[in-house]
């Protein structure tokens, strides 16, 4: 327990992740909204005249894994997705 304890006082905002050095800022983005949970951004490859993503800045490996509690979460995402 005290390992994991350990891993999450040292983990990074974010994650350890393109999208994590994204969120921290450690990678230009062209970031079209941002606030505590999310941070929305241009496609650096569009595959659309509209193309962007939306990403939670809580680290989560897939939506399948997503918890019931972060239903709020992910109702976020959709809201700033649709605007």
């Amino acid at each position: 327990m005290a390992d994991e304890i350990a891993n999450s006082q040292a983990a990074l905002p974010g994650g350890d992740t393109i999208l994590g050095k994204m969120i921290r800022k450690e990678i230009p983005a062209k970031i079209i909204y941002e606030d505590d949970q999310c941070l929305a951004f241009h496609d650096i490859s569009p595959q659309a005249p509209t193309h962007f993503l939306v990403i939670p800045k809580k680290p989560m490996s897939q939506i399948s894994v997503a918890e019931d509690a972060e239903v709020s979460l992910l109702g976020h995402l959709m809201i700033v997705g649709k605007t």
